[in-house]
């Protein structure tokens, strides 16, 4: 299957939401957009993993611009004009997903970063040895 064409939750019968929030959960493995409607609820997903990319290619960033794209085609289907955008992680694809999510027209109400930073919590793991 190709890289562009697979869509993950789209249904066409589905009711029009016209406003949403966008999740960039961007790890350095993994780029995963995901769209809720402002109470929460998963309407469309997309990952680099599942528009066809393998191994070390999932964590660049044009694999996130390709999951992003991925996600947006299915928002405007369902008529989607504003959108918040969340983005979480240290992820390569973080910078590349939101400008994607900005090129494509929806109107962004705000950018948030909510990267879960410790206020010096847990010890972290020790350092490699390489």
């Amino acid at each position: 299957m190709s890289k562009t064409t697979r869509r993950i939750g789209s249904r066409r019968n589905e009711h029009r939401v016209l406003k949403g929030v966008i999740h960039v959960q961007a790890s350095f493995n993994n780029t995963i957009v995901t769209v809720t409607d402002v109470r929460g609820q998963v309407l469309s997903w997309s990952s680099a993993g599942a528009c066809g990319f393998k191994g070390t290619r999932r964590g660049t960033p044009f694999a996130a611009q390709t999951a992003a794209e991925n996600v947006i085609r299915t928002l405007m289907d369902r008529g989607m004009e504003r959108v918040e955008v969340m983005i979480s992680g240290p992820g390569r694809g973080r910078d590349t997903a939101l400008r994607t999510i900005r090129r494509s027209g929806i109107l962004l109400s705000f950018v948030r970063d909510v990267t879960p930073m410790p206020h010096n919590g847990c010890r972290p793991p020790k350092k490699r040895r390489v």
